[in-house]
């Protein structure tokens, strides 16, 4: 058995004992986290507590010793976001003071020079060890060490291969998707081998059942990965999920509406616990006056081009997530008429969840057409066979009750399914400007 050094006190009655052994040194460092903020920048009734918020709860919660990570899918999803494409949120993050981010699906939505442009010129690294170029080499940095508290930190990236259909193919045209697992394998080897007292994964794959690729594979199959702080899946995992070979999960929900918080408490530098928790935005603090005068500043630069009015409607287009996800509306017939006319196509089809907001009766300006289709997409026109048709609308009814953001808005054409049929043979009588489909 070890000895023990104690000294004893003895002072006006008080006894004081002091162990060498109870002051091992003990520490803690805190992981602090955000996962598909989608852009939303400003506190509103859907969109969590805001970047302002965001900022009071992080200096309130980060401790003596911490980081701070992003898992993705950050610089798409809003005007504000969009109109500059992701520079606005960069600057936000520049101003918070993240340490590390990783790409999810829609930050490739600018397309890669994009990206790389806006990895430029943040104040953080960009980190990507599945994301190569044709010849094997790296986009972004793989990994990065950093020392907290005398504690070396290997943080390592990944980001799902389902981008390569979860944004335009042509904006990773000239990306290879490395396989997560095995990347991660690598990545622990090298990070051993450079002396990482701790592994984390910062990952944007998500535990989606439906998803081949997920952090609960990667933890599964990989060993010596202590943190994976997730993102894609939008799970607001209250205490983290111990997946596989002890890997604590870690994810923040959306929106902003959480901050993720990881503590690691060590023990003469040997990892001995690890504890997850959720700080919502019920609990968020004053916002910090720095990210307001920033927000404000680009926001009023984006105003008189917003403002400019290009329709109107007498009624409200309805464009909201549990509605254009499984049944037909107005603002999806909209969208697809337009699509049709637009093209001098014989019918046209969108999916509703590429449909983000809805438009009140009234003025219908350019900021409202950006809500409502913030991802940058544009029509295609191609022709295709009456079988292509049905198999498009099976895939896109396919879930249904569920809401899916494959359901389709269509122009030109009707259609009928059965949902007590299995999936795959729903869809029947179909019918182009009144007559059946051959």
């Amino acid at each position: 058995m070890k000895k023990q050094a104690v000294l004893l006190f003895v002072a006006l009655g008080v006894l004081a004992i002091y162990s060498s052994e109870a002051s091992a040194q003990e520490k803690t460092i805190r992981i602090l986290h955000t996962n598909d903020s989608h852009g939303r920048a400003f506190e509103g009734e859907f969109d969590g507590m805001g970047f302002a918020k965001l900022k009071t709860m992080i200096e309130e919660n980060q401790g003596e010793h911490s980081l701070l990570l992003d898992a993705g899918d950050t610089f798409h999803g809003t005007t504000f976001a969009t109109l500059e494409q992701g520079e606005p949120i960069l600057k936000a993050f520049n101003q918070i003071g993240y340490d590390a981010f990783v790409p999810g699906n829609h930050d490739f939505n600018y397309g890669l020079d994009r990206l790389q442009e806006l990895a430029g010129i943040a104040d953080f690294p960009v980190l990507g060890a599945n994301l190569l170029d044709a010849s094997g080499d790296p986009l972004f940095e793989p990994y990065i060490l950093r020392e907290v508290d005398g504690v070396t930190i290997g943080i390592f990236g990944l980001s799902t291969p389902e981008t390569a259909y979860k944004t335009h193919p042509d904006n990773v045209k000239d990306v290879v998707f490395d396989d997560p697992t095995v990347t991660a394998a690598r990545m622990v080897k090298q990070l051993e081998e450079e002396g990482a007292d701790v592994i984390i994964g910062l990952s944007h794959l998500g535990i989606d059942e439906s998803s081949v690729d997920t952090s609960e594979k990667v933890a599964a199959e990989v060993q010596g990965i202590d943190v994976i702080i997730d993102g894609h899946s939008h799970s607001a995992l209250t205490h983290g999920v111990e997946a596989g070979n002890e890997t604590l999960i870690a994810s923040a929900g959306e929106y902003v509406q959480n901050l993720g918080i990881v503590e690691l408490t060590f023990n003469e530098d040997e990892l001995v616990e690890k504890k997850a928790w959720l700080m919502n935005q019920e609990e968020a603090g004053e916002p910090d006056v720095e990210v307001v005068s920033l927000l404000t500043e680009i926001e009023a630069s984006q105003q008189e081009l917003l403002e400019e009015v290009v329709g109107q409607t007498a009624i409200e287009l309805n464009g909201e997530r549990e509605h254009v996800r499984i049944e037909e509306t107005n603002l999806g017939n909209l969208i697809a008429d337009v699509l049709r006319e637009a093209t001098d196509a014989d019918i046209a089809l969108t999916n509703g969840g590429g449909i983000r907001a809805s438009i009140a009766p009234g003025e219908i300006t350019k900021g409202d057409l950006v809500s409502v289709s913030p991802f940058g997409n544009f029509g295609v026109t191609k022709e295709i066979t009456g079988a292509q048709l049905i198999e498009l609308l099976e895939n896109g009814v396919k879930a249904y009750p569920e809401p899916s953001g494959g359901f389709p808005q269509i122009s030109g054409f009707t259609f009928v399914f059965n949902q007590d049929a299995p999936s795959g043979s729903r869809v029947h009588s179909v019918e182009i400007a009144g007559e059946p489909l051959r």
